[in-house]
C-alpha cells in the first residue's frame, strides 16, 4: 500500500512514516522539505501518483487567526482536489479533541473549517481527534507564562504521548475509511494546573504554576471537560510518569 504522509517530516509524521515502512508499506514523507507544498500545490500530483491513502498531519506555521485559516482552507482544498484526481481511496486527517468547543479561538475555527472541507469532499475519509501531546508540555507552559508565573485553568486535562497518537492514526490509515471522527486520548485525566505543576517540578523548572479559572487556551475559555475525550475514545498506553521525555531540563 502506498501511503503519503503530509507533514511527514514533523513530530507525528516522521513516526508514521517509520511505522508504515516497518509494516511493509510504501511510505512517502511529503512536506516542503521534500518538495511537496500543499499551499502552492507544488509536487502534489507527483507525490500522490499511485497513492492508496493520504494522511494529513501538517500544521500551520502561524497561529494568527487569518494566517491559520488561510493555511488550513487552502492546503486542504489543494490536497483533496489532488487526491480526487489521483484516485486516492482514503484521506486521514489529524485534528484536536474539543475543536467544536474551542470556537473562540481562531486556530480552532480554522481546524473546524478544515474538517468541513474533508467531510464535504468526494474522497472517503477518517478524522482522528487527539488530545494535547506530552511533547508540547514545555511550549504550552511557555505560552502560559507571565514573568515567573505560569497560569493554567483548574480543568480536566488528558494529554497523550506522540507515539500513541502515531499508532492510533496509523491503525486508522491502514483500515477502511470511517467517514466520521474518532478520538484518541491519554490514559489518565488530571487537573491541568496540577499536571503542569508536577511536570515543571520534574524538570527543575523554577516557575510557579497558579490555578487561574480565567486562563484561556489559544484564546478560548475552558470548561471542566473542554479538553478531555468522550467515553468512546481510544486510550493511549503510555502514562506521563513513564514517558522518557518528562525529565528534560528546563531551558
Amino acid at each position: 500500500m502506498k501511503i503519503v504522509v503530509i507533514g511527514g517530516t514533523g513530530l507525528i509524521g516522521s513516526k508514521l512514516v517509520a511505522g508504515f515502512g516497518e509494516q511493509g508499506h510504501e511510505a512517502v514523507a511529503a512536506s516542503p522539505n521534500t518538495g511537496v507544498n500543499t499551499l502552492t500545490g507544488e509536487g502534489l500530483a507527483d507525490a500522490l501518483t499511485g497513492a492508496d491513502v493520504v494522511v494529513d498531519v501538517s500544521n500551520s506555521p502561524s497561529f494568527e487567526a487569518a494566517a491559520v485559516m488561510e493555511f488550513f482552507e487552502t492546503s486542504t482544498r489543494n490536497l483533496l482536489a489532488a487526491e480526487a484526481a489521483a484516485g486516492v481511496g482514503h484521506h486521514v486527517a489529524l485534528s484536536v479533541v474539543g475543536t467544536d468547543r474551542l470556537q473562540q479561538s481562531g486556530y480552532f475555527r480554522a481546524k473546524s473549517a478544515q474538517e468541513k472541507l474533508i467531510e464535504s469532499s468526494t474522497v472517503p475519509y477518517s478524522i482522528v481527534h487527539a488530545t494535547q501531546f506530552f511533547e508540547f508540555v514545555r511550549s504550552m507552559a511557555d505560552a502560559a507564562t507571565d514573568g515567573g508565573t505560569v497560569r493554567f485553568a483548574p480543568v480536566l486535562f488528558q494529554p497523550i504521548a506522540g507515539d500513541d497518537v502515531a499508532r492510533a492514526v496509523g491503525r486508522v490509515a491502514v483500515g477502511s475509511p470511517l467517514n466520521t471522527m474518532v478520538e484518541v486520548a491519554g490514559p489518565e485525566q488530571v487537573r491541568m494546573d496540577e499536571f503542569f505543576r508536577d511536570a515543571l517540578a520534574e524538570r527543575d523548572d523554577p516557575r510557579e504554576v497558579v490555578a487561574d479559572a480565567s486562563a484561556d487556551y489559544f484564546g478560548a475559555e475552558l470548561g471542566e471537560r473542554t479538553l478531555v475525550a468522550g467515553p468512546d475514545a481510544v486510550l493511549g498506553e503510555i502514562r506521563y510518569r513513564d514517558w522518557p521525555g518528562r525529565t528534560a531540563p528546563a531551558k
